[in-house]
């Protein structure tokens, strides 16, 4: 008997360790696990049970049922089980027998069906990512916390009991079955109600993070692209559709720009990191390219979540060349969106953007090109058309015709001719005149003779200004003796006074200065006398 005959069948897994088959058995290479409900009493078995079960007992159940060892996720989610019981009947179906060969298909189910049995209605809270509805009305998404993340179909008449719109990033609470999808063996659950609980954790800490960088001022900084970019450098997977989307866009558009690549993940615990030092090397050579396209294709919330990194919006920001985000769909949005200096909703119309001007002069190009052959064409048209009507004398006469006003026009022309020449030497003839005005003037006789001529009627003038302010003058100092001899003293005594003089000299004021027998002087117009006062009245 080989070592596969102590595998204990899927019947002993929900009885528990303790029964097993009752079959000889010898000693396992690999020892059993205890089972998940090992802890229950027989008679708590018919009792609902609340307890928290983790992803890891679920998929260690799963390995015991196989007869590997357990796989050990560290995840906890909160369900709540209802265990069944499993009846006579169906242990005695699945009593273990020789050792088998499974087909995949046969194995698959056998582990859906111990799945259904083993956890029936479960209640399960998680955040809504990659939210798909699709035409049928069912509705397909993945319900994931910061550990791990399981894949959950709402069938459409569930769906339409919803009383909200749900999108990527809602925390829910779904209640259903839990089952695996045969067709791709990957365990999922099947839906029956949703209720909403609020934000999930993680889109909430990416909108905050965003706002704090927004108020940094982070995402104010829109520098603009060079028209005619040599070089252009790229951050992107080597893998990606979205590399060669670029590569064909700019091939089409822009043949002659070079592009410099730099291999980076797009997706998974490297693509911040990686994405980091590839921002930070173009900034660091500057001089490689002259802008820089940080691109990826579409993908789930979980697929672009490396984008949403704080070091990657600050490398952005800090590059030294301007910096264009092709980052997923249309409707997909990151912080490294916001921090870059344009936004593109795909890696092909970020490609586009780049190469926007240099297409626009070729298309121009083109266009004028098409409208001057279709110009020539068409006067082409036109002259063969006005040719053809035309007969050998009518050629002939429009040929008179046209040598005949050429001959006027050249007369017209030889009357210009002559009346330009002769303008031209008239106004050559007036311009020689008053040069030879000029010069005569500026001849030294002349210009002695004249100065001369100004200097005789300048002395003249002097001459003429000094006689006049002499007699000028004259005539005030006459007028000023007249009214200095009119206000003389000597005047006063002409008509018959007289200055007296005591026996001092000094001239008497008053008879009180005086007394009796004092020798007095009086001055005259004409002379002096002396005289001795007798007495004072």
């Amino acid at each position: 008997m080989s070592d596969t005959d102590d595998m204990p069948s899927l019947a002993s897994l929900r009885r528990g360790a303790g029964r097993r088959a009752p079959r000889a058995a010898k000693p396992s290479l690999v020892e059993r696990a205890p089972s998940l409900f090992d802890s229950l009493a027989p008679s708590e078995i018919d009792t609902p049970v609340e307890q928290t079960v983790t992803t890891a007992d679920v998929l260690a159940e799963l390995s015991r049922g196989l007869g590997g060892e357990a796989v050990v996720v560290r995840e906890e989610t909160k369900v709540s089980v209802r265990p069944r019981v499993a009846t006579p009947q169906k242990e005695a179906e699945l009593s273990p027998v020789e050792a088998r060969v499974w087909s995949v298909g046969d194995l698959v189910r056998e582990v859906r069906e111990l799945v259904e049995r083993t956890y029936g209605q479960i209640t399960v809270e998680g955040e809504i990512s990659n939210w798909r509805p699709a035409a049928s009305g069912h509705c397909y998404f993945t319900l994931k916390d910061g550990n791990a993340q399981l894949s959950v179909v709402m069938f459409r008449r569930q769906a339409s009991l919803l009383r909200f719109k749900p999108k990527d990033g809602d925390a829910v609470r779904l209640r259903g079955q839990v089952s695996v999808y045969e067709s791709r063996g990957q365990m999922q659950m099947i839906a029956e109600t949703m209720e909403e609980v609020g934000q999930g954790a993680l889109l909430a800490a990416v909108q905050r993070l965003k706002e704090r960088l927004r108020r940094e001022g982070l995402f104010d900084r829109q520098r603009p692209l060079p028209a005619f970019p040599k070089c252009i450098g790229i951050v992107t997977s080597l893998q990606g559709a979205a590399l060669r989307d670029i590569v064909k866009v700019c091939r089409r558009r822009h043949a002659s720009v070079n592009l410099l690549i730099y291999p980076a993940a797009v997706q998974g615990p490297r693509c911040a990191a990686e994405i980091i030092a590839g921002v930070q090397w173009f900034s660091a050579h500057p001089d490689r390219a002259d802008m820089l396209i940080v691109a990826r294709g579409g993908g789930s919330w979980e697929d672009l979540h490396g984008f949403d990194d704080e070091g990657v919006a600050r490398a952005i920001a800090a590059c030294a060349i301007p910096v264009i985000a092709g980052i997923g769909h249309a409707t997909d949005t990151t912080i490294a969106d916001a921090a870059a200096d344009v936004c593109a909703p795909t890696p092909s119309a970020a490609a586009e953007l780049v190469t926007a001007a240099q297409h626009r002069i070729e298309e121009r190009v083109a266009r004028l090109q098409a409208r001057a052959v279709r110009a020539g064409s068409y006067e082409m048209l036109r002259a063969r058309q006005r040719f053809s009507r035309l007969s050998a004398e009518a050629a002939l006469r429009r040929l008179r015709d046209s040598l005949s006003r050429r001959e006027q026009r050249l007369d017209e022309l030889g009357f210009r001719t002559e009346a330009a020449v002769a303008r031209t030497l008239r106004l050559r003839g007036e311009r020689l005149s008053r040069l030879s005005s000029r010069l005569q003037r500026q001849d030294v006789a002349l210009r002695l003779a004249e100065g001369k001529r100004r200097l005789e009627r300048l002395r003249t003038q002097l001459e003429s200004l000094g006689a006049t302010a002499t007699t000028t003058r004259w005539q005030r100092v006459e007028t000023s003796a007249s009214r200095l001899d009119a206000l003389s003293p000597l005047r006063v005594l002409e008509r018959g006074y007289a200055l007296v003089y005591g026996p001092d000299g000094k001239l008497l004021r008053s008879s009180a200065n005086v007394v009796p027998y004092d020798t007095i002087v009086a001055r005259l117009a004409d002379g002096s006398v002396r005289a001795k006062v007798t007495s004072k009245e």
